[in-house]
Order: C-alpha cells, then structure tokens, then sequence
C-alpha cells in the first residue's frame, strides 16, 4: 500500500459516550481524545467494563458518539448520514474479533473470499486475492479446510486476513488474543506489529494480555471511561 508514515489516520476528539438517560444514565467513555498514525501498533487496555469496545466500536463507525467527533483521515465520520457509513467501514477499517466469527461452512480460502466479494473483489480475482492474503498469514496449506479442522490460532490467523480484505489502511482488533495460549498470542501479535511497521498500517488493539505489551508502540489505559497514555 502507499506509504502514509506519520500520518494520523483516526483521530478521537474530546469524544464521550452515554448510554440512558437521567439518573440511570451510564458514561461509558468520557471526554477521550487520541491522534493515531500510520506505521504504529497501539494497545487499549483496561479492566471489564472500563469502556474498550465502546471506544473501538466508535472509532469502527459502528456507534457514535454522544459528544465529540471522530474523524478518519480529515473526513468527520461521526457525524455523516448513515448510508454512507458501510462504505467508510468497507474501505478504511478491516476489523478482528477475539471470537473468529468465521462462517463454519465455508473453508478458510471461501471466509476471506467472502469479504472480498463484498468489497466487490469477486470471481478469479477474488478467489487469487483470498489465497495470496492467507499465504500472507502462513496458512498456504490450510486454505481449504474447515473452521472446525483449524486450531484456534489457525481461526485467527484466517480472520486477520480477512481483516486485509481490500487493503484497509486501518485494522481494529477486539482481544484477538484472548482464546489463544501465550505462545499463538505472541505469533498473532508479531503479525499485527508487521503489518503495522512494514505495511504503514494502523493497527489498533484492545487487550488484556500483559505478556505481549513490548510489542506495541504506544499503550493507553482506559478504567471508568477515563484515558491515560502508559
């Protein structure tokens, strides 16, 4: 992809984020501000509940927020109208979630295959784009198996190169390592520092894992929806 060294590609501007109204109202995050840029691998950490996916969903375009703006690249997209959110999220954000979410009847080479025809990726093309993505994660051999024949890092491995489906300058990732043990979370954490560095992605995780902390560049702690840089 181009390079974009240095340059913030998500921003979070004094973004707070309330769920309820009145005295049973609930202020998940709280006055948050963060300039993120290229090339940096860039953890989330905090107790459950502190306010990490609220902040991740907000900065994914999947929830906006009460008060403040989020802006990716120099486009506002807190505040644009909803049908013109998808095409943001299809072409900016590649998303991992720490459950997989792969589909259990298609095999790994058809799960990537799939998000790339949604992004209109489709036929040979495709199909050549999916195999080259896995190949990418080391999984050349294991492309037409199942999600139920693969190891849990294997599941992982296949949602991050779902996640590059279509270049997305941005990669969000909720826990990926948290179904893992300490030696898969490390290989899956090195592939997102890689991306990141080599690639000049933005990569951004929400973790509770303490032993793979030295792999980030910046880490911030979030507890009571109150941000602070480690």
């Amino acid at each position: 992809m181009t390079s974009t060294t240095t340059q913030t590609l998500l921003r979070l501007d004094h973004v707070s984020k309330t769920y309820g109204e009145g005295e049973s109202s609930v202020e998940a995050v709280h006055d948050v501000s963060m300039d993120l840029e290229a090339e940096k691998f860039i953890f989330l950490m905090g107790p459950s509940g502190s306010g990490k996916t609220t902040m991740l969903m907000m900065m994914g375009c999947l929830l906006r927020p009460t008060t403040g703006s989020v802006h990716i690249f120099d486009e506002e997209v807190s505040s644009l109208a909803e049908s013109r959110l998808p095409h943001v999220r299809r072409n900016r954000i590649g998303y991992i979630f720490q459950g997989f979410n792969l589909f259990p009847a298609l095999t790994a080479l058809e799960n990537v295959e799939a998000t790339l025809n949604l992004k209109g990726i489709r036929g040979d093309a495709g199909r050549a784009e999916a195999r080259n993505l896995l190949e990418r994660v080391g999984l050349e051999k294991r492309v037409h198996h199942l999600p139920e024949d693969l190891s849990g890092g294997e599941k992982q491995r296949v949602a991050v190169a779902r996640a590059l489906a279509g270049n997305p300058p941005i990669i969000l990732a909720d826990e990926p390592t948290g179904m893992l043990d300490s030696k898969t979370g490390r290989l899956i954490s090195e592939i997102l520092r890689d991306l990141a560095h080599k690639e000049g992605r933005l990569v951004f995780m929400v973790s509770h894992d303490n032993r793979i902390t030295g792999l980030a560049d910046r880490i911030y702690h979030v507890e009571d929806g109150e941000l602070e840089e480690q």
